[in-house]
């Protein structure tokens, strides 16, 4: 068995995937363990084909393997990254996102680190935006109905400077949490999503119920439902250009958009709606309805 398998989407996304996997095999040629990367490419249109099957040639060597997987179609991002997981034989699976670049990452430190502890379900690092500011998306809680109310009435925004508020109002992004210490979270994003390989087949990987959006949370929730722990390392970090994908025209936003309210819905139907009340359900989902059509 491998120690890490590295899973990473692929979609129109060619030169940035590109820069993704030469950065990522440089830092793990540092590494003292053999590692594979999975390459899945969701029917791209703009010649990634070719550019994946050339870089497979380039990085393959005796420490890294690479595997490729081409669709004929969109299969979304859950069902796109499970394909990834099923051929995957690492101790630990890496969801990766094309778009995030890896300078440098103590790879054996990391590793060690979940080997040591042995609770840990999954683990991100500080995911950083081009700005040097963490991804809110990457350290985030549960959208309760409380966190949820909170994020979108702008309260967490406003209270985020004030340290008693913070606790309270900005449950979404864990607002009141040191940034530069590791601890526990909710949930990270998609984007440097580090996974013990036993507790994703117990899940069966992703829901493929969701399409875009939403499944990172809800592999999230289900994780700790097992009893492991979520953890934020900010020993390490990279770097994550964020929407690269599916954004070019305004119909490809808008259905975006509508990708990720229809995860709100599918989140909160499945894990909340049997815990509050008629009523409350029925607001929520006048509001995520209302948010979609604007």
């Amino acid at each position: 068995m491998k120690k890490l398998s590295v899973i990473i989407l692929s979609y129109n996304t060619k030169d940035i995937t590109k820069d993704c996997l030469d950065k990522l095999s440089h830092s793990l040629a540092g590494a003292s363990f053999q590692t594979e990367i999975i390459i899945v490419d969701n029917a791209s249109e703009d010649g990634s084909k070719d550019m994946i099957i050339s870089m497979k040639k380039a990085i393959s060597s005796k420490k890294i393997d690479v595997i490729t997987i081409f669709n004929q179609q969109n299969e979304g991002f859950p069902k796109g990254n499970n394909q990834g997981l099923h051929n995957a034989s690492g101790k630990y699976i890496l969801f990766l996102n094309s778009d995030v670049m890896i300078d440098s990452l103590r790879w054996d430190t990391l590793l060690d680190y979940m080997d040591t502890n042995k609770n840990i379900g999954a683990l991100t690092v500080r995911v950083e935006l081009p700005s040097k500011k963490i991804d809110p998306a990457s350290h985030r809680g549960f959208p309760t109905v409380w966190n949820s109310f909170c994020y979108f009435s702008k309260l967490e925004k406003i209270t985020q400077l004030i340290s008693p508020f913070q606790k309270y109002f900005g449950g979404y992004h864990l607002t009141h949490l040191d940034l530069k210490s590791i601890h526990e979270i909710d949930s990270p994003s998609g984007a440097f999503y580090l996974c013990q390989k036993t507790v994703l087949d117990k899940l069966q990987g992703f829901d493929e119920i969701f399409f875009m959006y939403g499944e990172d949370l809800d592999l999230s929730y289900r994780i700790k439902e097992l009893g492991h722990s979520i953890v934020y390392y900010p020993n390490e970090k990279v770097k994550h250009l964020k929407y690269q994908s599916g954004l070019k025209n305004k119909t490809a936003q808008k259905r975006t958009l509508r990708y990720f309210y229809d995860s709100m819905w599918i989140f909160y139907k499945k894990h909340y709606e049997s815990k509050n009340l008629w009523l409350v359900n029925q607001l929520v989902y006048f509001f995520i309805k209302l948010k979609s059509n604007l």
